[in-house]
Parts: C-alpha cells; sequence; structure tokens
C-alpha cells in the first residue's frame, strides 16, 4: 500500500514538473523554482517544453502502473518508471543541481525499496 501511494504521489510531482515546464516555465512561480532569469527562461522555453513532455511520460507510465494493480504487470511497469525516475535524478543532481537529487532521486528510490519490501 505504500508503495503505491509513493508512485502516486511521484507521478503527481512529475505532472507538476511537467506544467511548470511547458505552461509556467516563463512565469514567475516558474522561474523562481528553477533559479532562471527572465531572459533566459524566454531563450530556453522551447527545451524546457521538452523536458516537460519527458516528465509527462514518467507520470504517464507511473499512473498507468496503478492501473494494473499490485501484482504482475503493474509492479513491473512500476519499477521500471521509477527506475528511469531514479537515473534521471542522479544524472540532473550531478548535472543541474543537487536538489534534484531530493526532489527526484530519493522519491524515486524510496518507492522502489516499498516495492521491492512489498510495503
Amino acid at each position: 500500500m505504500l508503495a503505491w501511494v509513493l508512485v502516486a504521489l511521484i507521478g503527481a510531482l512529475h505532472v507538476y514538473i511537467l506544467v511548470l515546464e511547458m505552461v509556467l516555465w516563463e512565469s514567475p512561480r516558474g522561474r523562481a523554482a528553477f533559479g532562471t532569469t527572465a531572459e533566459f527562461a524566454a531563450a530556453s522555453r522551447v527545451l524546457a517544453g521538452n523536458q516537460g513532455l519527458y516528465n509527462g511520460f514518467l507520470a504517464t507510465g507511473l499512473f498507468w502502473s496503478l492501473t494494473l494493480g499490485l501484482g504482475g504487470e503493474g509492479h513491473k511497469i512500476a519499477v521500471f518508471f521509477l527506475l528511469c525516475v531514479l537515473v534521471a535524478g542522479l544524472y540532473g543532481a550531478a548535472t543541474v543541481s543537487r536538489r534534484i537529487l531530493y526532489v527526484q532521486a530519493v522519491p524515486a528510490a524510496a518507492g522502489l525499496l516499498a516495492l521491492w519490501l512489498g510495503f
């Protein structure tokens, strides 16, 4: 049960990131979330939209796993997409900001651990 709550929360987080990157990137809220200037946000809008789309795919996969249930395929799909989130979080933490480690990688690792332990 805990694992599936974590999967749902991580999916929701990635929907939020999608909105920040695809819709709010140039807004004060989007710029504050990522620490960017108005000039940088305007120049990188298309790249941010692409990143947002990838976050949407991660969220979709996580929600898909929930629709399939606790056993079998849903579990396998949740593991796959949590591993994708973990790798993206580790890469982002190494190349962009250590904060990504805590926002993305740690929750994904917690979800994987909860799945593995059967919580």
